[in-house]
């Protein structure tokens, strides 16, 4: 007993701290993605996500999320700070999709609220207490190992709802209905952001099966891992394909994005499907963020770094996938799907409404012509470089 106490415990220990490599993945991914007169303040945003989030959950949210401090299969602190390196995501999800044009003091704002109410209470009726225990709305059958909805599909949702409320960046849609085109700033720099949110996934799902500590869960940690890493290759695949056949080029970030969409999409499912079922669903999940990164365009919802198309598409069809793959009852998906993502949209809505009114999110188009790391930070990432507007 006390030998698979102190493995599960380091398990855990481990497994979180491949999670919290990917607070510099998101960083280095939203960075190399944003024009370097923003690249300050997308650095110090996520900065503040990792540490406003965590303190937050610290103080509140995990209490809210599982009711009392207690585990007899690992030391308490260890599953802890497990949990906690899952929270900071839910708001990095959507920090990188308002980038830009968004203000950090009300982001805080609104990552203390996320961070100790909105994302606890989703993980109180999937994986925690469960207040909704006995009642229509009940949903801890569905099966969510890692937050494909829990995580993935509830930033998304939170993201949404700011889009809505922030708007688009300043020129991004023309009078005429003309999207301007806005490259990447640093392609290096999303390279190394997307590996390292690759590598933490092993930590993200892997960990997640809460054992390691006998023959039997380790052979399903490894497979875990496994069927995460095979999403993601798949996701990449099959972007690259379709963007060879469609433009005889391969984008990088489409790829990478693809790669992220494999993963997310696997996130839910990764310990029930057998060592294929990951092929198909990561290469669906890939396919998805190719077509739904131009569909959200088209409904003129700004989002930089292709998060709505990565979490929320992927977020819904990883749940569903579920059901397809392996023996899990699809309503039971879907319940989850609807429960969390109403629930979510309607919250994060209107906690943003609120505070928009007394600190308002969107920087003012002169601001953003300048860049926010001026006016937000008072430091530029490149100042040698000229700025282009």
């Amino acid at each position: 007993m006390e030998m698979s106490y102190v493995l599960d415990t380091l398990f855990a220990l481990f497994a979180m701290t491949l999670i919290i490599f990917m607070v510099p993945g998101f960083a280095m991914l939203e960075a190399g993605l944003v024009r370097t007169k923003n690249v300050t303040t997308v650095l110090t945003t996520n900065i503040m996500i990792y540490a406003v989030a965590s303190m937050s959950f610290l103080l509140v949210g995990y209490t809210l999320a599982f009711g009392a401090w207690e585990n007899e299969s690992m030391s308490i602190y260890a599953v802890f700070l497990f949990q906690m390196a899952f929270v900071g995501k839910t708001v990095n999800i959507m920090s990188g999709g308002v980038s830009e044009r968004t203000r950090i003091v009300p982001l805080a704002f609104f990552t203390v609220i996320m961070a100790a109410l909105i994302y606890p209470l989703v993980v109180n009726v999937t994986w925690g207490a469960n207040l909704l225990s006995g009642t229509l709305f009940d949903i801890s059958a569905m099966h969510d190992l890692a937050g494909c909805t829990v995580i993935h599909s509830t930033g998304a949702w939170a993201l949404l709802a700011a889009i809505l409320i922030i708007g688009p960046r300043k020129g991004r849609y023309g009078k005429d209905g003309r999207i301007r085109v806005i490259p990447a700033s640093n392609i290096p720099l999303i390279v190394l952001g997307a590996l390292l949110l690759w590598i933490g996934w092993f930590g993200f799902n892997g960990g997640s099966v809460g054992s390691i500590a006998s023959k039997d869960k380790a052979d399903l940690v490894a497979l875990t891992i496994m069927n995460t890493n095979t999403g993601g290759l798949a996701g990449a695949i099959i972007v690259g394909i379709i963007m060879y056949v469609q433009y005889k080029r391969f984008d990088i970030t489409m790829i990478l994005n693809g790669a992220l969409g494999g993963l997310v999409s696997v996130t839910a499912g990764a310990d029930v499907f057998d060592m294929y079922a990951p092929i198909y669903v990561g290469a669906i999940g890939g396919a998805i963020v190719v077509y739904g990164v131009t569909m959200f365009d088209k409904l003129k919802l700004d989002d930089p770094v292709g998060a709505l198309s990565v979490h929320l598409l992927n977020g819904i069809w990883g749940t569903i996938a579920v059901a397809l793959f392996a023996d899990v009852a699809m309503w039971d998906q879907v319940k989850g799907v609807l429960v969390v993502g109403v629930f979510a949209f309607s919250a994060s809505f209107t906690v943003m409404y609120i505070i928009n009114k007394v600190s308002p999110f969107r920087a003012a188009n002169d601001e953003q012509q300048q860049g926010l790391d001026i006016e937000e930070c008072g430091l530029e990432a490149y100042p040698e470089f000229r700025r282009s507007i």
